[in-house]
This record gives structure tokens, C-alpha cells and sequence, in this order.
């Protein structure tokens, strides 16, 4: 694979160490097998941890989180293994907002999962209320010294094998988004239970949660009480720029498959890669896949770089890389002819990858939404 990228002035030596560290690591160990999701995630974690892969999925108590070291290690796993970004990726997610808001009680968490020792989930997403956090329903209510929690959340990523999550629920300090809060919840917690599982096109463990009765201590809030929406943001003012950087992982694996298959001779001799009608797909998939990397490791250096907010930078990483992969693919997999569709073939299984970053951590036309309104604030 092209890595010239990695001489961009976004990087430092450190990250051009890390990425080859990944690189390596993963082309001992990925793909693994998806016969079984669960224990293959299990199996991913555990091994991510032992390498010390995780390690930049928590930050320390007065630390930063390093965007560009995530965003590297998703877009080199993705290129390897959806499943294993998948993986890597919860574990940051699922932890975020004990990362950036969380007490040192609470920080103890952060050990197992950066060591693989725990799997973490995020469960922020309800029936009928989908990308509008405002319309949140689970609540929360004191009960003297804790907190009693009632709802359900759905599509929640390691739902059924996650060992922790943080849950969104509303306290009701104020109407829509700012009467929300966030919980650290233990998956044995009583009154936690798997409602169901979900399959989904392109396998990985989701789950229905139901929470019923749940009961925390009042150490389990995360933050202040009534500052939900904001701790949400702030995670996913992090993390939307790493789906671009898994997005961008998928968009590579499918140019380097596209190329090599147009450059394969054909009978006759001649290959797909002389006709100039093929050279300008493949000129398209690379445009697309540079510029999305400079919207994806801008976002990521701009956040690292101490700025306070990056959601335009963020939403506009998301947006395009997603899009932008989506079409890279969908290219690849017409190169490939009847081939494209063939189970097992890379291309197809990265085709079944790609749709969902479109949807989860904001949907596209909520990205669009986000971009929008700084753009006319601003104005």
C-alpha cells in the first residue's frame, strides 16, 4: 500500500513508528475468523491489548487523547480486518467519556480496557429516537445516595459481550438534550439484560439492551448531572474522525484490490488497466481517498494540536471519507465484474463493511447539519 501519506506534516516520528508497529502486527495476526463474532472479538481484544495496541484508546488523568494515533491504527486495521477495527475502536468509544470527564474511581476501568482485560461499550442510541440525542427517554432518577435507572438502548456495539458501558439516561435538569447525564454501568450490574441480539449485514456483536430497575452508587455519574449531551459531544468530537480513518482503511484495501485485478492479463494478452476508461476510475478512486485523508488527519491535528471543539472538522472527516469510501468501493467492485459479488471476494465483504460508518456516530445528513450550522454561525 501507498504510505507517502505518512509524510505529511500532520505526523510525527512517533506516528510513522506507530504505524508501522500496526502494520506489522497486523499482517501477522488479521484477518481472524468471523464464524464466531463474539468469540472473535473476544479474541481481538485480548490480543490488540497484549501487543499494547489499546494503549492510546484511554488517556491518563490530565491527558490528552491522541486523535492521530487512533485514526492511524483504525485505518491500518480496517485495511486488514473490519472486524478488528471494530474492535479496537469500542474500546476507545465505549471509554471515552470516562477518558475525558472521568474520576479517578471511575479512571480504574481504564486499565483493563487499554490492557484488553475488558471489553467496553457505548450505549447512547434508543428506539424511535435514532441521530436526535434530544429525544433520549431512558431515565435516571435519585433514589437518596443512588441513582435508578429504566429505558432501553438499541444497535449498542458489544452489547451482550461488553464487561462495562456508558449509558446516557435523562435527569431532567432541563427540557431535550441538556437533561441528559451519563453512567458508568458494570455489565452485571441488576436489571441490565440482553433484550436481543442483532444481526446485521456485515457481522458484529450488537445488542437491544433493557435496563430495568438498574441501580448505581452516585459515583457512577460521569461528569455533572445534567451534562449528558455535552460529554456525548465531546466523545464524539473525538471519535467521528477515527470512522473516517476506518472508512479510509477500507477505501485503500479496495484500490489496491481494483489495481491489482485491472492490471491482471486477460485472454488475448491485453489488460483492463490500458483502457483509458478504466485508468480514470482508478484515477477517481485515488483522488477520493487523498482528499479524504487530508479532511480525516486535519480534523485529527487540529484536535490534537490542544483546539477546544472540532466538530466542523470532525462532521466534515466523517462525511466525506464515508461517502467518498463508499464510492471507491462501489468502483472496485465493478472493476471486478461478477467476481465483485462473490462471497469471500475482498471487495464484496468490503462493500457489506462500508454502509454502516455512513449511519452510526451521526448519519450523513446529520453531519451535513453539523457543517451547516457552523458555517452560518461563523457567518
Amino acid at each position: 500500500m501507498d504510505q507517502s501519506f505518512l509524510d505529511w506534516p500532520f505526523f510525527d516520528d512517533r506516528h510513522r513508528a506507530l504505524a508501522a508497529e500496526v502494520e506489522t502486527w497486523a499482517a501477522t495476526h488479521l484477518p481472524v475468523d468471523h464464524g464466531d463474532v463474539d468469540d472473535a472479538c473476544r479474541g481481538l481484544v485480548a490480543g490488540l491489548g497484549k501487543a499494547g495496541l489499546l494503549r492510546p484508546t484511554g488517556a491518563s488523568e490530565g491527558e490528552a487523547l491522541d486523535v492521530r494515533s487512533l485514526c492511524l491504527i483504525r485505518e491500518t486495521l480496517a485495511r486488514h480486518d473490519g472486524l478488528a477495527d471494530f474492535a479496537f475502536a469500542m474500546q476507545g468509544l465505549g471509554m471515552g467519556a470516562v477518558s475525558l470527564f472521568g474520576t479517578p474511581d471511575q479512571r480504574a476501568w481504564l486499565d483493563r480496557t487499554r490492557t484488553g482485560g475488558a471489553i467496553a461499550g457505548f450505549a447512547l442510541t434508543e428506539p424511535g429516537a435514532g441521530s436526535d440525542v434530544a429525544r433520549t427517554a431512558t431515565t435516571a432518577r435519585r433514589d437518596g445516595d443512588a441513582w435508578v435507572l429504566d429505558g432501553e438502548k438499541t444497535y449498542i456495539s458489544n452489547g451482550g459481550i461488553a464487561d462495562v458501558y456508558v449509558v446516557f439516561a435523562r435527569t431532567g435538569e432541563a427540557p431535550g438534550a441538556k437533561g441528559l447525564s451519563a453512567f458508568l454501568l458494570p455489565a452485571e450490574t441488576p436489571g441490565l439484560s440482553v433484550a436481543s441480539r442483532i444481526e446485521v449485514m456485515a457481522p458484529h456483536p450488537l445488542a437491544h439492551l433493557r435496563l430495568d430497575g438498574v441501580r448505581l452508587p452516585s459515583g457512577a455519574l460521569i461528569g455533572e448531572a445534567g451534562a449528558g449531551f455535552k460529554v456525548a459531544m465531546s466523545v464524539l468530537d473525538v471519535f467521528r474522525a477515527t470512522v473516517g480513518a476506518a472508512a479510509l482503511g477500507f477505501a485503500r484495501r479496495a484500490l489496491d484490490e481494483a489495481v491489482a485485478r485491472v492490471r491482471r492479463p486477460r485472454a488475448g494478452g491485453r489488460t483492463l488497466a490500458e483502457h483509458q476508461i478504466v485508468q480514470g476510475h482508478v484515477a477517481d478512486m485515488a483522488l477520493e481517498i487523498d482528499a479524504a485523508a487530508l479532511l480525516v488527519y486535519r480534523a485529527a491535528w487540529t484536535k490534537d494540536r490542544g483546539a477546544a471543539r472540532v466538530s466542523r472538522e470532525a462532521a466534515m472527516a466523517k462525511l466525506y471519507a464515508t461517502e467518498a469510501a463508499q464510492r471507491v468501493i462501489d468502483t472496485a467492485l465493478q472493476l471486478h465484474g461478477g467476481d465483485g459479488v462473490r462471497v469471500g471476494e475482498p471487495v464484496e465483504a468490503l462493500y457489506r463493511e462500508i454502509r454502516a460508518l455512513r449511519i452510526y456516530e451521526g448519519a450523513s445528513d446529520v453531519q451535513r447539519i453539523v457543517i451547516a450550522r457552523a458555517v452560518l454561525d461563523r457567518a
